[in-house]
């Protein structure tokens, strides 16, 4: 599984590059954005980018189809614009990130802790209810999920940066984000259908709908709390590597 994960992630970086050395004017950039995009569907797919998050958060609320598009695109957003910002302004903590494969170890550790604390406070109002009161805590999990800064970003745009060639860079994130959206929406929406089709199979049994929304919602938050602290005991070596 580690090797194929490996491989994965060679032909992630080695296609982009690939391509942004193909693309040698501005003529060339629709394909290059097309290619990006399916690059950002599949990288997506590879572990981290909050999927288990989202999904934990969503399997535990009732949600529409607009709460699943907006957690989704925040959490990508964020993920890619991280990225962006660190290259684009030249911050220092961009050779540190190179140096550790495009990550960032501090956001990592901030990251874990805000979805701790927010799986926490989950967790609370699931056993206390607040009531008269809208919190938009699915936007504020996403965003600081988001947080910690996408690793193939920060390559396309350091190697468009060091050739020149930043426009290229720029129009690759473009396509790849729309890509990591797609796939970030594809799970978001999939827990949200899950739960409620869920629901209406309980739907004549009030009593019990009561209950297995009452236990979803719980787990949800547990799982999301369970996620923080898992991060939080990796960033600080108490894991096993």
């Amino acid at each position: 599984m580690v090797d194929w994960l490996i491989a994965v992630q060679r032909w992630l970086y080695g296609g982009m590059a690939e391509g942004m050395r193909s693309t040698a004017d501005l003529s060339g950039l629709p394909t290059l954005m097309a290619a990006a995009f399916l690059f950002g569907i599949v990288h997506a797919f590879m572990p981290g980018h909050g999927k288990t998050v989202l999904v934990s958060y969503h399997l535990g609320r009732p949600g529409r189809i607009a709460d699943g598009l907006l957690t989704g695109t925040l959490l990508a957003v964020t993920h890619v614009g991280m990225a962006a910002v660190f290259v684009l302004a030249g911050v220092a903590v961009i050779s540190r990130s190179l140096a550790a494969a495009g990550r960032a170890p501090a956001f990592e550790t901030a990251s874990a802790g805000l979805i701790a604390l927010i799986g926490l406070y989950l967790v609370l109002r699931a056993i206390w209810p607040l009531k008269h009161a809208r919190v938009q805590d699915g936007k504020m999990l996403a965003v600081c999920t988001g947080l910690v800064p996408c690793p193939l970003t920060t390559f396309i745009l350091t190697y468009s940066v060091a050739r020149g060639m930043l426009a290229i860079g720029v129009a690759a994130v473009a396509g790849m984000l729309a890509g990591v959206i797609v796939t970030l929406i594809v799970f978001t929406m999939t827990a949200i259908a899950a739960r409620g089709r869920l629901m209406v199979l309980l739907s004549r049994t009030e009593e019990w709908r009561h209950k297995v929304g009452w236990s979803l919602e719980f787990a949800g938050a547990l799982a999301v709390l369970t996620i923080g602290l898992v991060m939080l005991a990796g960033q600080f070596g108490l894991l096993p590597r």
